[in-house]
């Protein structure tokens, strides 16, 4: 497989705070604790081994070995949960939503990204192990997030009505969503491999936390991975002192507040991905997932009748840890105290909320992990390939807005300039002599020499878009071709990674995608990476 790269700066997809990261930007030094670059991981190694409480591994390995009690497993798996409880073992996480049947193709990029990371580390630190870790976002209740998927250019929606944490869900109804993804693959090829997965995962499994782990599992398992889910009265029960530092002391709130007006002082461009609340906490129980919130000394469950006095709280909180379910801004704490981990991997909008978190995990203690932007991907066949080279066109061109696509590639083709620049340039140089002219002899002609000057200028952009509007219309089949090629890599005007599911491809590749995905996806290639087939 043939393999293309171009700076994640180039393909105008990715944001100016995550550019910025990835330039190692001098002042956004404050927001990140090493960069990740595997010399670096010495040191997070060291900062993870001397702070991470021995008895916080015994706990974890008993969650893991009771979470896995019902999945047949690796022997790769199996030594890992194992290894964690030793001091010289260590994680590399990715997180993500219960998404249905995978969701959007850049989960798979996560996962091997997060492994071939593992793989990497253990070849360089021969003395340490390292644990590729999935976190199951099974908390989450935004349903309409993740109860589909698209194949085809269709939607394949569980439709549902839904409350609580998304883990907790019954996964009744998948049988109807089954027939319509069978009736979408059909019978041929790699359709029935696909069909047997969906159906172990989804109508053999109880709950969608189970089917996910099952599908993850049946994916990666052979590759050593370990899926948590943190939806767990014993590892919640390491989370209680953070809690209270939350709920009573608001301390994530004014560090995380503190810490968005500087990253904001940094660059007006950067976008805040969340704010903190003053509790960073749901209160949590089947079918229900509510926020925690404080009023006239009184502690009230949003949208219920619900409320607790400070003194009732604490105690529920020590009695029922599993009932406080953290939020976007506590949840990669809650992941730091219950895992030795070492390095967070995940896409550019979670790096983005990351970098606003560091001084509150100080301020509590937690080492702050390294942060490394996830693998990007683009997949194209060999017949797309060909069409992109007779089309005189880069693969990074196809990255462009579709006008701006089609007014370069229409300048590039057509027999007559429609760049009037230099007329711009002439008309300005003869207005500045007008412009002088005027002064010297009244100046109340500077504003009607200005009036025309503006008129000129739009007649001349209105000319050139007329005749780039004269030459699409000339140049109509090459027009079609270029955007139906766009479209084809580009569904939704988005990326691929963002609206495909691993089906799509895995029908056309087979038992192969995955193991070309771990050949050729490498966590330290900070590009954004083109795979021809």
């Amino acid at each position: 497989m043939d393999i293309d790269c171009i700076p994640f700066k180039e393909t105008g997809y990715f944001s100016k705070l995550i550019c910025d990261y990835l330039d190692q930007h001098e002042d956004l030094r404050p927001f990140f604790n090493r960069y990740p670059k595997l010399e670096n991981f010495a040191g997070q190694i060291q900062e993870k081994q001397t702070s991470f409480p021995k008895d916080h591994r015994k706990v974890l390995v008993d969650a893991l070995q009771r979470q896995y009690q019902e999945t047949t497993i690796s022997e790769a798996t199996s030594e890992h949960i194992t290894r964690l409880a030793d001091s010289k073992t260590f994680t590399v996480v990715t997180g993500h939503q219960l998404n249905l049947f995978t969701g959007p193709l850049y989960f798979l990029y996560k996962i091997v990204s997060t492994i071939n990371l593992a793989k990497k580390l253990k070849d360089t630190y021969p003395d340490y192990h390292f644990v590729p870790v999935y976190w199951m976002a099974t908390e989450d209740h935004d349903f309409d997030e993740i109860n589909y998927f698209n194949l085809h250019g269709k939607k394949i929606q569980w439709n549902k009505k839904a409350k609580g944490a998304v883990g907790r869900l019954s996964t009744d109804g998948l049988d109807q969503v089954f027939d319509t993804f069978a009736a979408e693959v059909g019978q041929f090829g790699q359709s029935e491999a696909l069909k047997k997965i969906f159906q172990q995962a989804y109508l053999q499994h109880n709950t969608l936390a189970e089917a996910t782990r099952f599908l993850a599992n049946t994916l990666f398992g052979e590759q050593g991975l370990v899926i948590v889910d943190g939806d767990d009265v014993q590892l919640k029960k390491l989370l209680v002192p953070y809690v209270r530092k939350d709920i009573f002391e608001q301390i994530p709130f004014t560090k995380v507040s503190e810490s968005i007006a500087e990253l904001s002082k940094v660059s007006s461009d950067y976008t805040i991905q969340v704010n903190p609340r003053e509790i960073n906490y749901f209160y949590l129980k089947d079918g229900l997932r509510e926020r925690i919130v404080e009023k006239q000394g009184k502690y009230h469950v949003i949208n219920t009748h619900i409320d607790f006095t400070p003194e009732a709280l604490e105690k529920e909180l020590e009695n029922h840890p599993e009932r406080f379910s953290p939020n976007v801004v506590t949840r990669p704490l809650y992941q730091e105290v219950i895992l030795p981990n070492l390095c967070y991997i995940g896409g550019g909008g979670e790096l983005a909320y990351w970098l606003e978190l560091k001084s509150y995990f100080e301020a509590l203690g937690v080492p702050y992990p390294m942060l490394m932007l996830r693998n990007s991907a683009l997949v194209i066949t060999e017949k797309q390939s060909q069409k992109v080279e007779k089309l005189g066109l880069k693969i990074s061109h196809l990255f462009l807005k579709q006008h701006s696509l089609i007014n370069k590639k229409i300048r590039d083709i057509s027999n007559i300039d429609i760049d009037f620049s230099p007329q711009k340039k002439l008309l300005e140089e003869q207005f500045k002599h007008l412009y002088k002219l005027a002064e010297q002899t009244d100046e109340s002609f500077l504003g009607a020499v200005k009036a025309q000057e503006v008129k000129q200028k739009k007649g001349l952009d209105a000319l050139e878009k007329r005749l780039l509007k004269a030459q699409k219309r000339k140049l109509k089949d090459h027009v079609v071709r270029l955007t139906e090629l766009q479209n084809e890599l580009f569904p939704n005007k988005s990326l691929q990674e963002r609206q495909w599911n691993f089906s799509e491809l895995y029908l056309e590749m087979g038992d192969s995608f995955i193991p070309i995905l771990f050949e050729t996806l490498d966590p330290f290639c900070e590009k954004f990476i083109i795979l021809k087939h």
